[in-house]
């Protein structure tokens, strides 16, 4: 019998039509139903594999078209089947798509919508145990598709205010093809982005790029988690008496107060100068402020000498 005959259609079916009476086939042939009569579960896989193509618009105009048969493989132009046979026995023929259990996917079943159904006759815990069990019903399975091209790895160097400043990044590509990257939020050292379909070509299409992103180090900058660390020197003068200096941050720089009688060593917060983090926001700048001592300046020696401050920063080390 052809596939529409399986179902007991006419060619001229409509999708409601077709879907009705596999609805209604699939209630009175299915294995739970039947477990004494062996060809109930042999009719049953029939009608979920003629089912299975004609309740695919390109599969159904495939095999009016006599292109594919009616397991679903392309017909020989000499007339003989290649890998044919029964769709359920010993044959090795095509198995039903979407069968319950077949631990190869379920899709038939979705597309059609008959989880009322079968949850109407067995009970929806009844329908999830089956659909979990490998092989069941007699291990009916679906053909994967067919396989995607291989993935293929890339590396980018990105700099470390880009990193820091989320700037996309140019990546070209193995066959010459440009592309503008958009660096995620909580970018770090061995991120990786899928672009897809962009890898290799195969028979289920286009594999993806996998680019793994190596963020470069910065001369003045360190990253710690979503903050940024910075040493700024500053001079003695503004030490003991204070007053604003430019920072610069991966945004540009900034004016920051410096409170009279800083000691070397103190740590100022930037708030917000630091990474994008994953869960929104910025992490800050951590300014730690160093004391410039010029070399040869006679005039701070001469100041040196003559100052005697009568406090000890080393009296409480032991020293």
């Amino acid at each position: 019998m052809d596939l529409y005959q399986q179902l007991g259609i006419s060619r001229g079916a409509s999708e409601a039509e077709i879907k009705k009476a596999y609805r209604s086939l699939a209630k009175q042939l299915h294995p739970d139903r039947n477990k004494d009569n062996p060809g109930a579960a042999e009719r049953f896989g029939k009608v979920t594999a003629a089912y299975d193509i004609l309740s695919d618009k390109d599969k159904r105009a495939q095999y009016d078209r006599g292109e594919i048969d009616e397991n679903g493989d392309p017909r020989s132009p000499f007339g003989a089947g290649f890998g044919g046979g029964h769709p359920f026995g010993a044959g090795g023929g095509r198995r039903a798509q979407g069968y319950p259990g077949s631990g190869a996917g379920q899709a038939g079943f979705e597309e059609a919508d008959l989880s009322d159904l079968f949850e109407g006759i067995f009970g929806g815990g009844r329908q999830r145990q089956s659909q979990s069990q490998a092989g069941g019903f007699g291990g009916f399975g679906r053909r994967g598709p067919p396989p995607k091209g291989q993935d293929v790895s890339y590396r980018l160097s990105v700099p470390f205010i880009d990193a820091a400043t989320l700037e996309p990044q140019r990546v070209k590509l193995a066959g010459g093809k440009t592309l503008d990257l958009k660096l995620p939020r909580g970018v770090e050292d061995g991120t990786k982005i899928r672009l897809a379909g962009q890898g290799e070509d195969g028979p289920g299409g286009k594999g993806d790029a996998i680019v793994t992103i190596a963020i470069s180090g910065h001369k003045h900058f360190k990253r710690d988690g979503d903050d940024i660390r910075l040493d700024l020197p500053i001079t003695l003068k503004e030490a003991v008496l204070g007053g604003k200096v430019k920072v610069p941050t991966v945004t540009g720089a900034v004016t920051m107060t410096i409170p009279k009688g800083t000691s070397g060593g103190t740590v100022m917060r930037l708030k917000g100068k630091g990474f994008s983090k994953k869960s929104g926001g910025h992490g800050d700048q951590l300014v730690t402020l160093e004391i410039a001592i010029p070399k040869g300046d006679a005039a701070l020696e001469a100041f040196a000498a003559q100052w005697d401050h009568p406090g000890n920063p080393r009296a409480g080390m032991g020293g």
